[in-house]
């Protein structure tokens, strides 16, 4: 679902960093008004383990793979607000260090997979909840529709830039993540029942939900090599499509496709993700702890 650099051009890419950053300065002020915030702690361990769970694809159909987004897992352990910063920190350093999506399409991938995958998601998980959805029906719904609307808008924005036909994608990339969508609709709810069950059983500890969201993101991240190596969804429709490509703005990552330097093999691939957890949890504690505002309760 990471855009890269070559399937946006022109306008599309300062006008999607616009937004972006506008959607991520709500969410900021938001949090800082909510009665109720997470820990530093647990937002560090949720950001980070949804960072480490991204890492790991799964076969879908016809040669291709998907893998969790993420925005509804941070919606149910952090709240909307502070999930729409999860993830924006999330694409932020998948971007910078490791080159997934590219620099000039983070905007576009942090309204995708930020604004609408949590933002919008969330709350429409909230809508069914009022209409007496239980908590799990609604989170799988919501959890779908996230990746649908996600891969929607995806459809709509390289159609701008001038890629490929809006016509022509957005059939084709319905159809495949629809899939995924269903498999992240099974992966969010039965990790939010695991974490959840887990907590409750260190229900003595202050910070159930963050060790066990940490361990998650450790097991993760240690498994990536065994991730599927199948294009994901827009990358298998890139190919089927033959997308136009345009020169986009070229970052050397410090860890390109999740490999340390040097070093090859599964243990370059274990090696990053270790790094990446390290990055996201250092840089998310460090933002929670910089936010001004102090919620009068915090949720543990």
């Amino acid at each position: 679902m990471h855009i890269p650099s070559s399937m946006l051009h022109g306008a599309v890419c300062p006008v999607t960093v616009a937004v972006g950053a506008a959607g991520v300065g709500a969410a900021l002020y938001v949090a800082r008004k909510a009665n109720e915030s997470p820990t530093a702690a647990k937002f560090a361990a949720v950001t980070a383990m949804i960072f480490a769970l991204q890492m790991l694809n799964f076969p879908v159909q016809n040669g291709t793979s998907g893998h969790l987004l993420g925005g509804m897992l941070a919606v149910a352990f952090l709240g909307i607000p502070w999930a729409v910063l999860s993830m924006s920190l999330v694409l932020s350093v998948q971007a910078i260090f490791f080159g997934d999506g590219g620099v000039n399409a983070l905007g576009a991938n942090i309204i995708n997979m930020g604004l609408i995958g949590a933002g919008a998601a969330g709350l429409l998980f909230n809508f069914l909840q009022g209409r007496k959805f239980s908590r799990t029906a609604a989170l799988a719904v919501a959890s779908m529709a996230s990746v649908l609307t996600a891969a929607l808008a995806c459809s709509v924005e390289i159609s701008l830039a001038g890629t490929v036909s809006f016509s022509r994608a957005v059939a084709a990339m319905l159809s495949v993540h629809a899939l995924i969508g269903t498999g992240e609709a099974v992966l969010t709810v039965v990790l939010v029942a695991v974490i959840s069950a887990v907590a409750r059983k260190w229900a003595a500890n202050e910070m159930p939900v963050a060790i066990a969201s940490l361990i998650v993101a450790v097991v993760a991240a240690m498994l990536s090599p065994f991730a599927s190596n199948f294009p994901d969804g827009l990358e298998w429709v890139s190919a089927k499509m033959a997308f136009i490509s345009f020169k986009g703005v070229q970052f050397a990552a410090l860890f390109p496709d999740y490999q340390v330097p040097a070093i090859g093999g599964s243990l370059s691939t274990v090696l990053a993700g270790l790094i990446g957890v390290g990055i996201v949890l250092a840089v998310a504690a460090l933002m929670a702890k910089a936010i001004a505002h102090f919620p009068m309760k915090r949720i543990d």
